[in-house]
């Protein structure tokens, strides 16, 4: 089984069109530590509009991997990764979904280079994003000179994984753009499943 491991703020949620996955696990992240200045809206709203998006879909399942703990300590991709893993078992491909704009920030993520070693990477591109840049934060002992791999146009082989590049998922809107339309009074209809609008508007967030 294919399963794709996606984290994220999602304040609030808004999935875009991911083909060819057995299952993706969406993780909420209740401290990121590249968000720790942000007012996040409370974790367990956050992950109560995860799980209703996910409910219409029976490939999306929500995840407590990255909850919230007791001294609020930051949480990093590769302890996530780690218990992923650890709980699907070896009959389980886990690959890491990323945006193209996070993943060009790696170099300063936690334990990085072994992060590259154990898991499998799908990134997702934006318009204008030129796929060197891909390159330029790799290390060059991991990412080697290897491209095209198993037939597919965008994707690099690394050390001990599979680097793929997908086009931009077809999300029409970003979370803070979903943000301000609500504090402004304007309609979110068709950019957040129906069932997390109502969700939203009953516990009147992000006014």
């Amino acid at each position: 089984m294919k399963t794709v491991l996606f984290g994220g703020t999602f304040d609030p949620i808004h999935i875009g069109h991911l083909r060819e996955l057995d299952r993706v696990l969406f993780v909420p992240a209740a401290h990121p530590p590249h968000k720790l200045r942000d007012r996040l809206t409370p974790f367990p709203h956050r992950f109560a509009m995860v799980a209703l998006a996910c409910a219409s879909d029976p490939r999306f399942v929500p995840s407590l991997l990255e909850a919230p703990t007791r001294d609020e300590r930051p949480q990093y991709s590769i302890t996530s990764v780690r218990a992923a893993k650890r709980a699907l078992g070896a009959k389980d491909h886990l690959s890491f979904l990323v945006g193209v704009d996070a993943f060009l920030d790696l170099p300063h993520w936690k334990d990085y280079r072994r992060l590259l070693d154990l898991v499998d990477f799908i990134v997702v591109s934006r318009p204008g994003f030129d796929a060197r840049q891909i390159r330029s934060v790799l290390p060059a002992d991991i990412a080697g000179r290897g491209s095209d791999v198993y037939g597919q146009r965008h994707a690099i082989r690394l050390r001990q994984s599979t680097l793929r590049i997908l086009p931009e998922v077809n999300a029409p809107v970003a979370s803070r753009d979903i943000r301000e339309a609500i504090r402004a009074r304007r309609p979110i209809t068709g950019l957040v499943p129906p069932i997390v609008e109502k969700y939203i508007l009953k516990e009147e967030l992000y006014r």
